[in-house]
Parts: C-alpha cells; sequence; structure tokens
C-alpha cells in the first residue's frame, strides 16, 4: 500500500498516527499476467490476440467499442447518424480528444485510418471489416462521414473490433514499438520477451480509471503461471492457463476465480487446399477421429463446451451441430477408405505455444493415429506460427483458437490462411451483410453454420472457457472476453 498523506496538516497527520496509523489510499498500480507475448504492438496491421489483451480500450479506442458484456456503444465517436437507406453514417467526434503525444484527434485522423485499413496495400488482418466502405469524407473537424456501397448490418459492430481503432498519420512509422492512442493509459515501456508497462494518461478526455500504472507480465509456461500467482507475484492472471489448478486458488482466500467464457472458438484448422486434406472425406474422417470431451477433460480438465461449427454456443443464434462430427473411428477408417487412404497418411501438426494447443495436440495425436492418420508434430512459438501457418499456409494441421466476436465471416476469404473457397458461402455472407432484418439475419447465420459444419472446414473442437485468477481485493476485471481485451477503465482496488 501507499502511505498517502494528501494536505493534511502536521499536527493532524501526528494525531491519526497516533489513533488510527498512517493514512492510506487504495493501491494504485497492477501487475496483470497473461500467456502470449504481442509480436508487435500495432493491432491494425495483425492477428495476434495478444495486443488487444494489452492495448483494446487501453491505449487505442475506436468510433465504436464493446463493453463487458459484449454491447456496442459510442467510443470516439459520441453519436451517429445513419441515412434512410442505410448506406451512409454520419460520425460526431467527441471533443477534447488528443493522442498522447498532445495532438487533436479530429476527423481527418479517423479518415486516415479507414483510409489506411481499407487500402489496396493495406497489412489489416481484417480488411474485410471495411470492404464495404467507398467513401470517407472529413464533413468538419468533428465530424466524418462513411459511405457504404452495400448496406451493412454489422458496420457498427465491425467499427468496434481492434482492428478498426483510430491511429494519428504521424505516429506510423513507430506504431509497433511506441504505440499511441487516445485512450486511458498510455505505453510507457516494453521489455521483450518480460513485459509492457502502461501509465495513467492524465490528459484522457474520458473519465479518469483508478489504477494509475499496469505492468502485464508474459509468462508462458503453466507450472511457471501457476508458481507466480501462489508467490503474489502477480495480482491478475488473466486466461490462467492450468485449469487444474483452479480449485487450489478457488480454496484460498488470498484469491478468486472468474469462471468466464470467450469468444474463442477452438479448433483443428485444416489446410483445405493441401492434399488429401482438400479431399471432403478425408476431412470428415478426421472430425470423426476426434473425442472432443477426451480433449476438454485431459487439455483442459473439464472447462470448455463441444461445438460442432465455428460459432459461439453462448450466442442466441447458434445451432448445436455437433452430431455432425461425433466421435466414431469405425467411420472415419470407413471414410478414409472411400478417400483413397484405407492406410492412412501422414501431415503436419504445426502447434502454437498456449496449453489448450500443446496439451490439446497431444490428445489429437493419438486419436488420429488410432485411425491410421500419423502427425509430424511442431511445437511453434507464436511469432513462428503466424509466419509459417497464418501467414505461410504452411501447414496441414493446427490447432488455434479464433477469439474475434462473430467471425464465422473468415469462411467467405479463400485467402484466409485455413483457404476455405465455396462460392456459395461467399454469396451467403454478402446477403447477410446486406441484411438488416434481426429474423432474416438469423436465418442466414444458422444456414452458415450448417454449411461449414457439413463441409467439415475445420475438426471444431470446443469453445474456449476463459479462468482468471486474481487477487480477492481486485474489483472491475471483465469476466466474459466479448473480445480480447483486459479492459482496466473499471478496475480498481478494495480495502
Amino acid at each position: 500500500m501507499r502511505i498517502q498523506a494528501g494536505k493534511l496538516a502536521m499536527a493532524s497527520m501526528f494525531a491519526l498516527a497516533a489513533g488510527l496509523g498512517a493514512a492510506q489510499a487504495a493501491q494504485d498500480d497492477i501487475t496483470i499476467a497473461i500467456q502470449l507475448e504481442p509480436p508487435h504492438l500495432d493491432p491494425t496491421s495483425a492477428a495476434a490476440q495478444a495486443i488487444d489483451s494489452v492495448l483494446y480500450s487501453n491505449v487505442f479506442e475506436g468510433l465504436t467499442r464493446f463493453m463487458s458484456d459484449g454491447a456496442v456503444v459510442p467510443g470516439l465517436a459520441k453519436s451517429w447518424d445513419i441515412s434512410d437507406d442505410g448506406l451512409t453514417y454520419t460520425f460526431h467526434l467527441n471533443e477534447g480528444v488528443t493522442f498522447h503525444d498532445g495532438s487533436a484527434m479530429d476527423a481527418e485522423d479517423v479518415k486516415f485510418s479507414l483510409d489506411r485499413a481499407r487500402a489496396e496495400d493495406s497489412a489489416n488482418a481484417q480488411k474485410a471489416l471495411f470492404a464495404a466502405i467507398s467513401d470517407v469524407t472529413v464533413v468538419d473537424p468533428m465530424t466524418v462521414q462513411v459511405t457504404l456501397s452495400e448496406q451493412n448490418g454489422n458496420f457498427l459492430f465491425n467499427m468496434a473490433w481492434g482492428d478498426a481503432v483510430i491511429v494519428a498519420p504521424e505516429s506510423i512509422e513507430n506504431i509497433k514499438t511506441n504505440p499511441v492512442g487516445t485512450g486511458a493509459y498510455k505505453f510507457s515501456n516494453w521489455v521483450q520477451g518480460d513485459k509492457i508497462e502502461l501509465m495513467r494518461n492524465d490528459a484522457y478526455w474520458g473519465d479518469a480509471p483508478a489504477i494509475a500504472s499496469a505492468t502485464f507480465k508474459f509468462i508462458a509456461d503453466p507450472t511457471a503461471a501457476f508458481a507466480a500467482v501462489m508467490a503474489e507475484d502477480v495480482d491478475v492472471f488473466s486466461n490462467f492457463p492450468a485449469p487444474e489448478n483452479l480449485p487450489q486458488f478457488e480454496a484460498d482466500p488470498r484469491f478468486k476465480v472468474l469462471n468466464g467464457s470467450s469468444e474463442g472458438e477452438t479448433i483443428l484448422s485444416t489446410n483445405n487446399q493441401m492434399p488429401p486434406l482438400d479431399n471432403v472425406k478425408v476431412r470428415k474422417a478426421i472430425a470423426h477421429a476426434i473425442d472432443r470431451q477426451a480433449i476438454i477433460d485431459g487439455a483442459m480438465f473439464g472447462l470448455g463446451t463441444p461445438i460442432g461449427t465455428h460459432f459461439a454456443p453462448h450466442n442466441p443464434d447458434y445451432v448445436d451441430l455437433t452430431g455432425n462430427s461425433g466421435y466414431d473411428p469405425e467411420m472415419s477408417r470407413k471414410l478414409l477408405a472411400e478417400a483413397g487412404f484405407p492406410d492412412g497418411f501422414t501431415t503436419t501438426l504445426k502447434l502454437p505455444p498456449p496449453s489448450y494447443a500443446r496439451r490439446g495436440g497431444e490428445i489429437i495425436a493419438a486419436q488420429l493415429r488410432e485411425v491410421g492418420i500419423e502427425t509430424e508434430i511442431s511445437n511453434l512459438e507464436w511469432a513462428q506460427w503466424l509466419e509459417q501457418v497464418f501467414r505461410g499456409k504452411d501447414f496441414g494441421l493446427t490447432i488455434v483458437s479464433h477469439t474475434e466476436p462473430f467471425d464465422i465471416g473468415i469462411y467467405a476469404r479463400p485467402e484466409y490462411y485455413f483457404q476455405y473457397d465455396n462460392k456459395a458461402f461467399q454469396d451467403l455472407m454478402s446477403e447477410l451483410n446486406r441484411t438488416t432484418d434481426p429474423a432474416k439475419r438469423s436465418e442466414m447465420v444458422a444456414q452458415a453454420q450448417t454449411i461449414i459444419s457439413e463441409d467439415y472446414v475445420n475438426g471444431y473442437l470446443f469453445q474456449l472457457a476463459f479462468p482468471t485468477v486474481a487477487n480477492v481485493k481486485i474489483e472491475g476485471l471483465w469476466v466474459n472476453q466479448p473480445t480480447a481485451s483486459n479492459d482496466l477503465s473499471a478496475v480498481h482496488w478494495t480495502d
């Protein structure tokens, strides 16, 4: 605890010290551990959720933003008007907003950010979010008009993603190592391989947060994670990687466990253009060789909800399609024989660092071996995975959790890393984007889930749970993860 004398007179201080002890202010620093280190610090040019885990809503902000319950609310835009034809959005910006370098944030910065994200040479990992934008016009310094080429029922939702945050043109050259945003926290320091430090932005345009300084520690190893929490070297471990230890924390009065849910569809991602995985019978055989519950129990110690498609079970539009890929090794062998592989085949299984991938990979490799499919396992660091798998498409199988909200639209992108190319699905997604009627959208979302399930694009495993272990005196943490974030805006210590 930090001693805070304030403006008490000396006599009052001595009296207070004698009678009640020295006055103490609530603790205003925090150390949060996460498992993955960001590859860099530009959320607008990478797919790594670790970037948003540190920076979303803390350092960078968008026109709209996600709340802890998944609701989309105003962000840098205080309000907006939508034209009758649904094609023009006029955003009215909050006044008095400045970037961390002291420069004013205005409509020119919004135009720059959106034009940069949708440019032909854009490195934005979610470029499809901006595909419907045909023009961005500055009306005046506090007003920007965005014109769409077609109606998009997801547009305000899309603008809340970390990939759509507003950045300053003059910060782009160094944004990957020195991010400059408009948020309640400024980037302070990055010790690569160890930690990132943020400090409160005293010039923040919104409500001041209680936490003055935050340190994000990177602890990849589950054993080290347990030790760090038990020793109280960290105050919070967000998405604790060793679920087998959670009962021990629940029984310890120093800690509390928040058992949340994430948007993370955990999948056995499959390279749909690599033989023999380009054969739907082979992909179906893989799906039926997998015992999801054994993976949840063995890798996640029971935490996780089985899924049969790429959609979150807590979403009201979720369709339970787990029956399409029930555990049936005999069917797997039969399908492999029909596909021309009666003796099986060998492929690669490239695994990123999270324990769900490393632990789950060993279990899946054993399950596939039972039906004749051998896997050559490679354990990759996160940067290697992004380079080889996500960008290089040099893989047969991999395991990864897709944590972006409502991201089924990635299956309409043939260039996406698992390379699924289905014109009917692409047309359906285009129609969904143009549709604003809720009932019709629900029907199309159900159809989309069914198509990818029956095409066995990937092996759908489970919805990733999101357990957080925290000091019992900390309040205001997000329980669930509607998007990857450790939003500090409401976090505070209690006595």
